[in-house]
Order: structure tokens, then sequence, then C-alpha cells
């Protein structure tokens, strides 16, 4: 009976195997620029958003000024 095929295969593949992806994860560690650019545009976007949100709400204080606690009452 050979002993080395058998090491081989159940000691130093599974072993090559967690080494190999361990090393591949750390490098994929960080974000990428097109990832840092994604979220700038992301966070851009919700900031314009935003800013409408605030506007709609404050033309509705100004049209109907009771109109959050009648909003609230529904639900």
């Amino acid at each position: 009976m050979d002993v080395v095929p058998i090491l081989l295969l159940v000691i130093v593949a599974p072993l090559w195997i967690i080494f190999h992806y361990i090393t591949k994860w750390k490098q994929m560690k960080g974000i990428t620029a097109e990832d840092e650019a994604s979220l700038g545009d992301l966070r851009t976007a919700a900031d314009r958003l935003e800013d409408r949100l605030r506007t709609m709400e404050r033309i509705m204080d100004d049209e109907v000024p009771d109109w959050r606690s009648r909003h609230h009452d529904k639900f």
C-alpha cells in the first residue's frame, strides 16, 4: 500500500486549497475604484432625492398645513 498518494490527497491537497482561497480573499478585501465611484454616484443621487423631499415637504407645509397629522391618522 502506497502512503504518499493518500497523504497528498488527505492532507496536502485540502491545505493547498484552503491557503489558495485565503490568499484570494485577502487580495479582494478592499473596495475597488469602480466600487468607490458607484458609491459616490449613489450618495449624490441620495442627496438630490433628500433635497427634493425637503422641498416637497416645504411646499406641502405651505399649501396644506395639517397634511402631516392627517397622514399619520390613517396609519
